[in-house]
């Protein structure tokens, strides 16, 4: 056991030193949404931030509004693309906000400041397919009254924002009731296959051409203006000056002409975003920005070492934790049914919503991903030590007391290597459900196999989701040998019996 909790601190201490080498270079830290055109527009903004001569770490499809915005309110972030209609009508909500003043004297209070406008407004929309339009003789809005049979699919967002669906429905007294969330870029493959009928749309969206859609007019007016910003930390000014005046070169370049293109780009095209950034830069600004150039090798080897740095630290300390736990549950009875009931609730909890949870308590990265994983990693040890030293039969504890040996010795010399197959099989379940379990820490910056996954879904692109679904599975596939290989090299020779060439644990 000693030999195997020192070789999962060795992985866990050369990934964690290799991530911390990689993070004292970071100065100026990038943030984007989980849409194509957010990671556009910060791949643009790291392109801008090295021509400035910074270095800036770009943190992709960190999740929706709310997770940036109190990033960049925490620090953990420096700057992130915004729109002025979201500023107003979800970060600061219920606040009476006169003009452009106004609003950038709301956001200064905050420590928070502004660029102008990127130079195009990228509004909500309400979309249906054309031919769907043509048959119900819907073109705006307001006409959906007429057919309360439409299947409305939003985006997950859009369905709890105030400028969202509740405010629509009211604004245009719609009757439809049975909208429901979904992947804003599932929306559009819903459309396509029928599943739904109308869903939101971003005005600068490329798909909106590729699966010829019809943009229902606004016709009450309910959207308001949404001009891309740029957020940004005010005391980046004086930490990274260069950096805030190449951003403020980016104001009224981008024209919505442009962003489609961009947009279409990388959706459709499937280019990546660093090098259509590139091209914008050098197009519109005369800016000679190499894109990352980072090889599949490469890139499989980042993931590898963050994904890595999550498993093993977490599963580390869920040994530590869940060992002496699954002790005391399975000598103090009443002990042991409080601790197996509060690691059993937690294992209830679903994989999203921890890390969720984890957010306001720890921020967004690597480290509250580690907690929620620890945590769902406590039960099946926890269970498992408990399990193997409650079955121990009686003979064997009472020749134990016969000979003499003090409760910790017994419990070291006797209880604990006849529980070690048990001990082993929760480690090793902890481990698979770990791997597995990580690839969610994608969603709030953590890395890992699950950011190719989480890009692949957002760009359509299979061979993207098995750049991250296929070493997962490996990985998981390895510990699992590896554990088997150490079951058969912890367990004691005495518990185990040749039958038929097969080895056998008792």
């Amino acid at each position: 056991m000693k030999t195997f909790l020192a070789g999962f601190l060795l992985i866990f201490v050369t990934t964690a030193y290799s991530s911390a080498e990689d993070g004292r270079t970071a100065e100026v830290r990038v943030g984007s949404k989980k849409f194509t055109e957010s990671v556009i527009l910060g791949e643009i903004v790291a392109h801008m931030v090295t021509n400035a001569g910074g270095k800036p770490v770009h943190r992709r499809e960190l999740g929706g509004t709310r997770v940036l915005w109190n990033a960049l309110l925490r620090g953990e972030i420096d700057i992130y693309p915004e729109y002025t209609g979201t500023i107003r009508e979800e970060l600061l909500a219920g606040e009476v906000i006169a003009g452009e003043g106004g609003l950038r004297d709301a956001l200064r209070k905050r420590g928070i400041l502004a660029t102008r406008s990127l130079g195009f407004n990228n509004t909500y929309a309400i979309g249906m397919k054309e031919s769907s339009c043509n048959r119900m003789n819907i073109r705006r809005i307001s006409d959906l009254k007429r057919h309360p049979e439409i299947r409305f699919g939003f985006s997950n967002e859009f369905m709890e924002r105030s400028d969202g669906w509740p405010g629509l429905r009211k604004h245009y007294a719609l009757p439809q009731k049975g909208a429901f969330g979904m992947d804003h870029d599932l929306a559009y493959r819903g459309l396509e296959t029928g599943s739904i009928d109308a869903t939101d749309l971003y005005s600068t969206d490329a798909e909106i051409r590729y699966y010829d859609l019809c943009v229902l007019r606004d016709d009450l007016l309910y959207f308001p203006v949404y001009e891309a910003v740029l957020l940004y930390r005010a005391d980046l000014s004086s930490r990274a000056p260069e950096a805030v005046a190449a951003l403020k070169n980016l104001e009224g370049q981008i024209s919505e002409v442009a962003m489609i293109k961009m947009n279409a780009f990388v959706k459709l095209d499937k280019v990546a975003e660093d090098k259509v950034a590139a091209g914008f830069l050098s197009e519109r600004l005369s800016i000679t920005s190499a894109a990352g150039g980072e090889t599949l090798s490469q890139r499989l080897w980042r993931h590898t070492k963050e994904h890595l740095t999550l498993v093993c630290v977490s599963l580390l300390s869920a040994i530590l934790f869940s060992l002496p736990l699954g002790i005391i549950a399975a000598k103090w009875t009443k002990a042991g049914q409080a601790i197996l009931g509060i690691a059993g609730i937690i294992q209830t909890i679903p994989s999203l919503a921890l890390l969720v949870f984890m957010i306001p308590l720890m921020g967004i990265g690597g480290p509250p991903a580690i907690v929620a994983l620890f945590l769902y990693s406590l039960l099946p040890i926890i269970r498992n030590t408990c399990t193997g030293l409650v079955d121990i039969p009686p003979d064997i504890r009472e020749s134990a007391e016969a000979l003499g040996l003090p409760q910790c010795a017994r419990l070291r010399r006797v209880e604990l290597p006849l529980a070690s197959r048990s001990i082993l099989a929760g480690i090793k379940t902890s481990a698979v459900i770990n791997v597995g379990t990580a690839t969610l820490g994608a969603l709030i910056g953590a890395g890992g196999y699950g950011q190719p996954i989480l890009t692949g879904i957002r760009l359509d692109d299979t061979g993207l989701i098995l750049q991250g679904a296929v070493p997962a599975a490996l990985l998981a596939l390895l510990v699992q040998g590896l554990f088997e290989i150490m079951e058969r090299v912890l367990v004691p020779k005495g518990l185990r019996l040749k039958k038929g060439g097969m080895t056998s644990y008792l």
